[in-house]
């Protein structure tokens, strides 16, 4: 079985990445807004930080208590949206519930907005368009070329429907000439469906869902899931169960999480330098 390492790649692209970067004029700067104190926030944005840190690109981190008001957060951005200075902006999600997630990641400019989750971008990512592309769903392609992984004419079915990860990859899958199958938690009969995944990914949030009988014998698995059992990191898949029967499998941790921050940080390149053209 050939282990898709994503804390591997993660370091061979922060080194192009930082490059890249030091070729350029000026320096990336990314902005994070957070609400509230979410320990599994805390830890991506550290992470981001880091991440970003290493490859030259500027990163401020913005917290609010969750008491702040939706106009308080709308005025920032727009504040942000105006700065020559920022190249990207990101509302780390999830936001407390008295605040309307869709209002206030639409109020970003398409042009900075790097976590790709505007309807402007997401639109341009179905259309085939120049588009900032979600950055889970980004990197799980990202990962697939690297591996030399072929996805054109391949069956690949998702397990999961977010707007953070299935539908994005639905688009990413089909402009990669996949066939595309998509699953959740509505699907009768699931493992009808997964078991002829030539490219199974899975992003549910139940840790250890998918068994060894759910795959058919050299498919890829992707697993995008994130789970705490005895605090202890785990995936949506039964890793143990299919190391012999699979083709190529990510791990968790160290796999598509690392490939979604890199990919955030290949994102703030992009629109620094859309924004600094000649």
């Amino acid at each position: 079985m050939i282990l898709m390492d994503g804390k591997k790649l993660q370091e061979e692209m922060i080194n192009e990445l930082s490059e890249e970067v030091k070729s350029l004029n000026g320096k990336p700067k990314l902005v994070i807004i957070q609400v509230g104190n979410n320990e599994a926030s805390n830890k991506y944005i550290n992470q981001k930080i880091r991440v970003g840190s290493n490859i030259g690109i500027e990163v401020e981190h913005i917290k609010y208590e969750e008491t702040v008001t939706e106009d308080e957060i709308l005025n920032k951005i727009d504040s942000l949206n105006n700065d020559k200075e920022v190249s990207g902006i990101i509302v780390q999600l999830p936001l407390p519930k008295h605040l309307d997630s869709y209002t206030i990641v639409n109020r970003v400019a398409a042009s900075k907005d790097v976590d790709g989750l505007t309807s402007v971008n997401l639109g341009n990512l179905f259309g085939k368009k120049n588009c900032f592309v979600p950055c889970t769903a980004l990197g799980v392609v990202e990962m697939l070329h690297r591996y030399n992984i072929n996805i054109e004419g391949k069956h690949a079915v998702i397990v999961g429907r977010s707007q953070l990860v299935g539908k994005p990859l639905i688009a990413c899958l089909l402009n990669e000439n996949a066939t595309v199958t998509v699953t959740h938690s509505k699907t009768v009969d699931l493992k009808e469906y997964t078991s002829k995944a030539d490219i199974l990914i899975v992003a549910i949030g139940q840790a250890n869902f998918i068994k060894e009988d759910m795959v058919k014998d050299n498919a890829v698995v992707v697993d995008v899931g994130i789970n705490v059992i005895d605090n202890k990191l785990t995936g949506d898949v039964d890793f143990n169960s299919l190391t012999d029967k699979v083709y190529a499998m990510t791990p968790v941790p160290n796999g598509v999480g690392r490939m979604t921050v890199i990919s955030l940080m290949k994102n703030v390149i992009k629109a620094y330098n859309e924004q600094n053209i000649d």
